[in-house]
């Protein structure tokens, strides 16, 4: 495998930018990007959870990887590929290679709970479409779990090279680290960044970069150095936002923390429904205090 790893540092899974009607604002994504890499972010992870993937029509998420790439090149983004079928996901994966990406983001099949074979056979067809696959565990939503022998497997049969690790259980790093020592471990949820950077992270597939880049990847680097006093200080003042990337709200809440400091968060599409009033407080409250401290 190529020495390059494009999905080390930090990577922001990038909110998509909605106008009023709904409808995508591609200029203001392609800014996004570009100001997130000026910010110290080293790429964007397009069409994830949080760019509403779901929600989109084929030639819009085609068109959100072509714009991410043309604004900030494909070295520096990895898109999500999840699709209910393995030949979409291929598909997907195709067209980011197409587009000019070095990297792909891969969830296990996510339209019922797939047995090991089926895994296996999903990330092996992916993996076909000759980019490197990071597979994306995320047990709570899809139903699947990733565990660590089973990620071993997916990367002893060279079907994955990295993995986001959304589980929550930071225990696992460990795990991870004894059966594939090759295999990158990504910190896949913002709420435990310091725990499983602690434990040999190599890159944050990450939410709250959307609204705080510079905070963000002040405390990432100061957790991977070893700076324990620059990284406490900044989780315990970051953390009642970043705990957010873990509650079902997470879109609403990182779009609303980017429209409270002046960036284009805007509406997500439904099914997603506004924050309630007392979500949308808690959401502000925590938001400007972190601008009152500097840390935006």
């Amino acid at each position: 495998m190529t020495d390059h790893r494009p999905w080390r540092g930090v990577l922001v899974a990038t909110a998509l930018p909605l106008d009023a009607d709904l409808s995508v604002n591609y200029d203001t994504y392609a800014e996004h990007c570009a100001w997130l890499v000026e910010n110290g972010c080293d790429g964007v992870v397009p069409n994830g959870s949080l760019g509403e993937y779901q929600v989109l029509s084929p030639e819009e998420r085609a068109r959100v990887v072509e714009t991410a790439v043309a604004a900030i090149g494909g070295q520096r983004v990895m898109p999500g590929v999840a699709a209910y079928g393995s030949a979409e996901s291929r598909r997907w994966a195709e067209q980011a290679g197409e587009a000019g990406c070095k990297a792909v983001m891969l969830l296990p099949p996510n339209a019922y709970r797939a047995d090991e074979r089926s895994v296996l056979a999903h990330y092996a067809a992916v993996a076909e479409a000759g980019l490197p696959v990071v597979a994306y565990n995320n047990p709570i939503d899809t139903k699947v779990d990733l565990v660590p022998e089973l990620l071993a497997r997916l990367h002893g049969e060279g079907h994955i090279q990295a993995v986001k690790e959304f589980s929550g259980d930071v225990r696992r790093a460990y795990r991870i680290a004894e059966l594939a020592p090759e295999l990158d471990l990504l910190i896949g949820a913002d709420d435990v960044l310091l725990e499983l950077a602690l434990a040999g992270a190599k890159g944050w597939v990450a939410g709250y970069p959307n609204a705080l880049p510079q905070a963000s990847v002040e405390l990432y680097h100061a957790a991977v150095d070893g700076d324990l006093d620059t990284a406490r200080s900044l989780y315990r003042q970051l953390h009642p936002l970043l705990r957010w990337d873990s509650r079902v709200e997470f879109v609403q809440a990182i779009k609303a923390s980017m429209d409270i400091v002046g960036r284009h968060g805007g509406p997500c599409r439904p099914p997603r429904m506004p924050l309630l009033p007392e979500q949308e407080a808690a959401v502000r409250a925590a938001t400007e205090k972190a601008v009152a401290a500097g840390l935006a």
